[in-house]
């Protein structure tokens, strides 16, 4: 288990959502305007799969009871969510973002969505 995977997101459209697996973490891959983000896919508040959900800017809507979370950061942004969502750190690589699953997200990914 390396904690860093690499992942494709070539075919990930700005706004758009992707459920992924890495090395046994289920997360949430989110392209944003400015990059892709990855945090657990996981509601903090209502523990539902966030794949489901609305990404609206840098804003992710949970699909349960629409309470938001920044998936910059995973700050919670909308009630009833009041924990933050944990992120990952996200770096561009040659076929694609590589995943630290051992560190916090801190900053952009990836190249900005160009729409």
């Amino acid at each position: 288990m390396s904690g860093r995977v690499v992942v494709d997101v070539s075919d990930l459209a700005c706004g758009a959502l992707r459920a992924v697996e890495v090395e046994g973490r289920k997360l949430v891959l989110c392209r944003a305007e400015d990059g892709v983000y990855a945090l657990e896919n996981r509601c903090p508040h209502a523990f539902v799969p966030l794949d489901a959900g609305r990404l609206r800017g840098f804003l992710l809507e949970c699909p349960l009871h629409g309470g938001t979370l920044d998936v910059r950061d995973g700050r919670p942004c909308g009630h009833p969510i009041r924990r933050p969502a944990t992120t990952f750190a996200v770096r561009p690589v040659a076929g694609g973002i590589e995943i630290d699953l051992c560190a916090r997200a801190d900053g952009p990914r990836e190249a900005p969505c160009t729409t």
